[in-house]
């Protein structure tokens, strides 16, 4: 298990490292992740007996990320366009089915699953879009993924006392602390390659990585309670030793929005003030 893991960790982080210089080549990974992200979402709840619109949740969900790369925006905050017409076509959809039991869940659980992983996941385009937008896609990668290794390893080898055994029995506290290092750890390595922001300063990283890295291992517990809640250990077994899709971009859920708007706000800030980059 451990060499499996190590091998795909290895391959996924060469592949997403080459990606991250050819532009469609990203986008393109970005939309497989987020289509196949909400397939074993939709078939995890599938076997809770709630009727799904996985199909159509999926297509929109393709939607979302390729309309934020073309920059299709018909008005401010556009992205509620899409929610509010994928709101209005489950209805419609529900009207034809026969059966009315669990609509309301059905429709709420499709709805969810497209802001949760179709929207949250799309903020990996907008960062890649910003002002040297490749280094701070680098920098997301290596504080997250790095909290990833780092709880791994640590609980691994350390840990003894569980965090939430209801949700997910291995993860332990030992764990938890050794991902925040290891997220401090990525952000003091990312100061190398960053603009020269004062966002970007020692103290910001340090609290950068703090920040980023709980967020993380959040988004880590928050797909375990959902795979607990459906009865499975992964949401799917692509990544040999890793599990599926979900099982990798759980932590980025968290992170990629808040990093954006971290960024996004003192960007806005710094046009204001007429000092440019």
């Amino acid at each position: 298990m451990i060499s499996r893991r190590i091998a795909t960790a290895v391959f996924l982080g060469i592949f997403s490292v080459a990606t991250l210089f050819v532009e469609w080549l990203y986008v393109l990974m970005v939309v497989a992740l987020i289509s196949l992200g909400l397939y074993e979402f939709f078939t995890l709840i599938e076997k809770k007996g709630i009727p799904m619109y996985k199909y159509f949740g999926t297509v929109i969900g393709i939607v979302i990320p390729l309309s934020i790369y073309c920059r299709f925006e018909l008005t401010r905050g556009w992205e509620l366009l899409f929610i509010a017409a994928a709101l209005l076509t489950l209805f419609v959809l529900q009207f034809s089915r026969r059966e009315n039991a669990n609509a309301v869940v059905g429709i709420s659980t499709t709805m969810f699953g497209l802001l949760y992983i179709a929207w949250f996941f799309s903020f990996m385009i907008k960062i890649k879009l910003l002002p040297y937008g490749t280094a701070l896609i680098a920098c997301l990668l290596l504080i997250t993924k790095g909290t990833d290794i780092g709880a791994y390893l640590v609980g691994m080898k350390w840990g003894r006392h569980t965090l939430i055994p209801r949700i997910s029995p291995h993860k332990t506290v030992e764990g938890t602390l050794g991902g925040l290092a290891f997220g401090i750890a990525g952000a003091a390595a990312s100061k190398s390659f960053l603009p020269d922001y004062s966002i970007f300063s020692w103290p910001n990283m340090m609290l950068l990585g703090i920040v980023l890295s709980w967020l993380g291992m959040l988004g880590d517990l928050s797909e375990s309670l959902i795979k607990r809640d459906c009865s499975a250990k992964d949401s799917n077994s692509i990544f040999p030793g890793m599990g599926g899709v979900l099982d990798v971009i759980d932590s980025l859920l968290f992170t990629a929005p808040a990093f954006y708007f971290l960024i996004n706000y003192y960007l806005s800030k710094t046009f204001v003030a007429g000092t440019g980059f």
